[in-house]
């Protein structure tokens, strides 16, 4: 018990340290400068979309760089969405619908979508991005201008999240704690080892040359986190990779409610931790319950200590993620009960391959 306790006391202050880390290296998407003028391919996959679609293309339209052909794989949308991408597409030339004619067997939507936006694109870099981020003017122009100044083959970014619900306030802010406690994002781009490689789907800015070279949507067809397995991809053949955080500029409303952010983590949650159910659970357990036996085990001192650096903790993710230091600080033992329903949903659709999303079966 004892033993336990101190293990716990020492993983805490682990993760504070790569929280500060994270911190004072700045891994956010911001720079000044951008040398490049050749042409950007934006290469956005939608799926019933209609309500942010034309949201997203008007932000591109805004951009302060403005060599870009902006090509929208409308995947098979019931809803308005090609109507409104064609509207937007007669009026600006830069813009082009490609229609989806099915999803052959053996791949998953939004990689199908991204190989298939990949043969249409021109560009010298592919920024392929998710229908629901918002851009601010500077996005493109920045993006390039960190990813040469880095020298690397691929740029992610994890968008700021936007939050409109208690609902997403219990869930969402879990994937950034998880991320920033457990990887120092500088040795994403600073190791070659594989196991430190982070990505984001929702943007990721490829050189064409070595998109073409790895076809890694082509890779990865059939699998659900394939954004972190191109990363790992990447780093495997010899090709550099980058992922920072938003800065702001760049932001998403990825899920409407608890039910829809509690279904679309469940996909991911086990790849934070090295696909292994196991240390998931033994991840979430600790986390939720580990002051138990430093309680019984260590004296009040060391508790008191071990709360100060979880809250401590919390406080400098929350800064770094751009979210409500005292709302997460306030529902820290929800999300954390949230995280749980997260795994155990993920186990659950695993064995029953009951994985689905925007009404499709992805098991």
């Amino acid at each position: 018990m004892v033993f336990i306790a101190y293990l716990l006391v020492v993983f805490s202050v682990v993760k504070l340290i790569i929280a500060v880390v994270n911190a004072i290296c700045s891994q956010q998407h911001k720079t000044s400068g951008c040398s490049f003028n050749g042409l950007v391919s934006v290469l956005i996959p939608a799926r019933n979309e209609e309500d942010k679609i034309a949201l997203l293309l008007g932000d591109l339209q805004r951009q302060t760089y403005q060599n870009i052909e902006i090509i929208v794989f409308n995947d098979l949308s019931t809803d308005r969405t090609e109507e409104i991408i064609l509207k937007v597409a007669n009026g600006d030339p830069k813009v082009k619908l490609i229609s989806s004619k099915g999803l052959p067997q053996g791949w998953l939507g939004k990689n199908f979508a991204c190989h298939s936006l990949s043969q249409y694109a021109n560009g010298q870099y592919l920024l392929f991005i998710d229908a629901d981020v918002r851009l601010k003017e500077n996005v493109i122009a920045d993006a390039i201008a960190l990813a040469q100044r880095y020298q690397v083959d691929l740029l992610s970014v994890f968008p700021k999240q936007k939050m409109n619900s208690i609902g997403e306030w219990l869930t969402v802010p879990n994937m950034n704690y998880i991320l920033l406690t457990l990887l120092p994002l500088v040795l994403v781009r600073t190791m070659k080892f594989s196991s430190l490689a982070a990505a984001n789907g929702q943007f990721m800015l490829f050189k064409q040359a070595d998109y073409t070279d790895t076809k890694p949507h082509e890779v990865f067809k059939n699998n659900k986190v394939e954004d972190v397995e191109i990363a790992r991809f990447f780093k495997q053949n010899n090709k550099s990779v980058a992922c920072v955080v938003s800065n702001g500029d760049i932001e998403c409303r990825m899920y409407n409610g608890f039910s829809e952010a509690v279904n679309g983590f469940s996909k991911n949650v086990i790849s934070f931790f090295g696909n292994s159910f196991g240390i998931a659970m033994l991840y979430w357990f600790f986390t939720c319950f580990g002051f138990v036996f430093v309680l019984i085990a260590l004296k009040p001192i060391v508790l008191y200590l071990f709360l100060m650096v979880i809250v401590l903790t919390r406080m400098i993710i929350s800064g770094i993620s751009k979210q409500n230091v005292l709302f997460n600080l306030l529902l820290a033992v929800p999300q954390q009960f949230a995280l749980g329903l997260f795994i155990y949903r993920a186990l659950i659709n695993t064995v029953y391959k009951k994985f689905e999303w925007k009404g499709r079966r992805i098991s």
